[in-house]
């Protein structure tokens, strides 16, 4: 009773589904092929339409052409969001803006003109060696100590061409 193996009866199986399991089997590759895609476009045409497979490549590709970049903020970009977050008031700020930007373009803490240094370009030795947030708060300090306010400091280099 528990000799093995068993034998079961099974169905017949007719000729035409016998087909061979690789392709080296096969007598005829591109037969063989030819009809199994066949039978995919049969299967696809059931489910999808074959005309919406398209669909969803072109849509990738076109939304892929049509989005712009997003830019990684740059040091400067992080200076300037400091700058605005010490000075609250968004009409100073635009003022000291305006006046870093001609001492200073790039915003860049290394720039160098002549004897003077940094973001706002300030004639100290200790203040070159400063990052760029610490020249910041050094420069607003500055600012309110000898003009009061960034506006004034914006109009007095207006008027003179330095502050």
């Amino acid at each position: 009773m528990n000799s093995y193996p068993h034998t079961y009866p099974q169905a017949h199986v007719d000729n035409p589904t016998h087909r061979p399991q690789s392709l080296t089997d096969c007598q005829k590759p591109s037969l063989y092929l030819k009809d199994n895609l066949l039978k995919i476009k049969k299967i696809n045409k059931k489910i999808i339409n074959i005309k919406n497979l398209l669909v969803i490549p072109m849509s990738i590709l076109i939304l892929t052409l049509s989005t712009t970049e997003a830019k990684a903020a740059t040091q400067s970009d992080s200076f300037k969001l400091y700058a605005h977050s010490r000075i609250v008031n968004d009409e100073q700020y635009h003022c000291f803006y305006k006046l870093i930007n001609k001492e200073n373009r790039q915003w860049n803490p290394k720039a160098r003109n002549g004897s003077h240094y940094g973001i706002g370009q300030m004639r100290n030795e200790t203040y070159k060696n400063l990052d760029g947030y610490k020249q910041i708060d050094w420069t607003i300090r500055y600012i309110k100590g000898r003009y009061g306010s960034m506006c004034n400091a914006w109009r007095f280099f207006q008027a003179n061409g330095y502050h």
